[in-house]
């Protein structure tokens, strides 16, 4: 490697040394975001939300296949209209953002700029369902919004993000229930297959569950440095803020009945697990299927006669296959090389001189760094082979590395020596008292993130009191 491009190299801080620099450094030298100035805000720089993008898009295409319509509400809430659910309200206090004045003028009631949406959303159900011919309400909406948080970084935690906030209103608690399930599986199918991110699937402990929600269901990852992270959550309501804010339909029989209520989110946050879990220490790994450039062709020696021509006509003939881009500038290829492996092109193709006398190009993957020669007649065969082979090594990649840092515990003794030298995910069983709960954060900070559907028996008791255990939990520190 030339001094020029080991000195590119050497933007990204090893994460072996410190993970969280790494991360900054991965997220500002590959270009995804830059600094807003206001704190805890972010630019998402146009390769970033060309990710976000296609992430978005993916994930929009699933929620109008189930059925939902999608919306857009204000950004604005009276705060008369958010202290209408006390336990939401409550939840989300410490996080509002307040606007008092319009103009010069002081407002005559503080409006927050939306955490979240449900009591906006409350309040259309309550003035627009009426029947159960009404039912049910299948919404989803993509906007923006800020949650005022003491500690920030991008994607991660930030004052504002974007993302998607489904709302929904059933007959029935069953209804809402199974909107709450199926959607929880558009999220985990998004992530596995498309982020190639393995998530584990289970329902939040009533401590961790969402304000004013009945349960909450999570998605949980694991990221490279042995923490988790929530990736996605889906929430149901039961009629708790329907009897709040009266929304109310007349069933078959002409009897009033209060409706059953789900919501349901993905955000930008997202795109931090796809950094930790995928990244490495040349910066960042894109899965191919949301890669924005699959490929990218790199000209060898492109000052020759007929080398940019062929390498401009292998991009057309590709164009239609595969999302490919061509780097024509005038930098050297080897600080080309280094720029598109920081982005984390799935596949470099690399054609010069040599190449095209033996028609032939080489493609570089960027998941292991390993060259193969292709002919150009079979490349139109061979490369969407090879970026599905990139798709299926990164997410068994990360399969492998969540089993690995995967362990179980059946006392405290071994929770905490186990969090302490390895990290992880510790599956330990639970007597389902909250007590247990806040012990274990007081005592290791490690937080439940979630009681799996595929339960298993560690142990019989406990693993805090040594009490008869309800269910295992997996425990984990956490973004």
């Amino acid at each position: 490697m030339g001094k020029k491009n080991k000195q590119f190299v050497e933007k990204i801080t090893a994460m072996e040394d410190d993970f969280a620099q790494w991360y900054t450094d991965v997220v500002k030298q590959a270009e995804l975001v830059d600094y807003g100035l206001v704190r805890g805000t972010m630019i998402i720089k146009p390769y970033g939300y060309a990710i976000w993008e296609n992430i978005k898009e993916e994930l929009d295409k699933k929620i109008k296949a189930t059925g939902h319509s999608n919306v857009a509400f204000p950004v604005f809430i009276p705060e008369s209209l958010l202290q209408k659910e006390k336990d939401h309200v409550e939840g989300f206090a410490p996080e509002v953002a307040w606007i008092t004045h319009g103009g010069e003028e002081k407002l005559q009631e503080r409006l927050a700029f939306r955490p979240t949406s449900e009591v906006l959303f409350c309040d259309y159900y309550s003035k627009n369902i009426h029947s159960y011919r009404d039912l049910p309400k299948l919404y989803n909406q993509w906007a923006n919004v800020v949650r005022w948080e003491k500690t920030t970084r991008p994607f991660l935690r930030s004052s504002e993000f974007h993302w998607q906030e489904g709302h929904t209103a059933h007959a029935t608690d069953e209804d809402a229930s199974q909107e709450t399930d199926r959607m929880l599986g558009v999220y985990a199918d998004l992530v596995e297959d498309y982020l190639a991110i393995p998530v584990l699937r289970g329902r939040k402990t009533d401590k961790e569950k969402f304000a004013g929600a009945k349960y909450t269901l999570t998605i949980e990852s694991l990221m490279h440095d042995g923490k988790a992270l929530q990736s996605g959550t889906s929430h149901h309501f039961g009629s708790g803020f329907a009897e709040a804010f009266d929304i109310t339909y007349l069933d078959e029989n002409g009897e009033s009945q209060f409706v059953h209520q789900t919501s349901w989110g993905l955000s930008t946050r997202i795109m931090g697990a796809l950094i930790m879990v995928h990244g490495d220490n040349r910066g960042l790994v894109v899965p191919p299927r949301i890669a924005p450039t699959q490929a990218m062709i790199v000209p060898i020696a492109q000052h020759k006669e007929g080398v940019l021509d062929k390498a401009y006509a292998l991009r057309d003939q590709l164009k239609d296959l595969v999302r490919v881009d061509i780097d024509a500038s005038d930098k050297m290829p080897g600080w080309k090389f280094n720029e598109y492996e920081m982005k984390g092109i799935p596949v470099r193709i690399e054609m010069g001189p040599k190449d095209i006398e033996k028609e032939q190009v080489v493609l570089v993957r960027r998941d292991t760094g390993e060259k193969e020669f292709v002919a150009l007649s079979d490349l139109e065969e061979r490369l969407p082979k090879l970026l599905e082979e990139v798709q299926e090594n990164l997410y068994n990649k990360a399969l492998e590395h969540r089993n690995e840092m995967t362990s179980e515990a059946t006392n405290m003794e071994d929770f905490k020596q186990t969090l302490d030298s390895k990290g992880g995910f510790i599956k330990a069983m639970w007597c389902g008292d909250t007590a247990c709960e806040e012990k274990i954060k007081e005592d290791t900070t490690a937080t439940s993130r979630c009681i799996p559907f595929e339960q298993e028996k560690v142990t019989d008791t406990c693993v805090c009191c040594g009490k008869e255990a309800k269910e295992m939990v997996y425990w984990a520190k956490a973004y």
